[in-house]
């Protein structure tokens, strides 16, 4: 299996009341699973692994999905592993050794 070329982690900040912000991020973490990407959800962030255009169409999609369920403004920390010739490690080669 080839290495994805990048990596990104998303963490979405939409502005919304209280627990609200959970339901917002839960509509942008369904979306990411409907990718078809590798992916981790953490407590603050989730990991994608792929293609990096794609990647970052999925990061703007967050964005708007955040503004359709309703935060009228939305900043996202995004940090990005770029590696278009060799590829970079896997979620799995970096995660998987600390599982529970």
């Amino acid at each position: 299996m080839k290495q994805p070329e990048a990596s990104i982690a998303i963490q979405m900040l939409p502005r919304v009341d209280g627990e609200k912000v959970i339901e917002v991020v839960d509509a942008v973490i369904e979306h990411i699973k409907s990718s078809g990407l590798t992916y981790f959800v953490g407590p603050f962030e989730t990991t994608i692994e792929g293609d990096f255009d794609t990647l970052w169409e999925l990061a703007k999609r967050c964005h708007h999905i955040c503004i359709e369920k309703g935060a009228p403004e939305v900043i996202a920390y995004i940090k990005v592993f770029y590696n278009p010739k060799d590829g970079v490690w896997s979620i799995d080669k970096k995660v998987a050794k600390h599982e529970q």
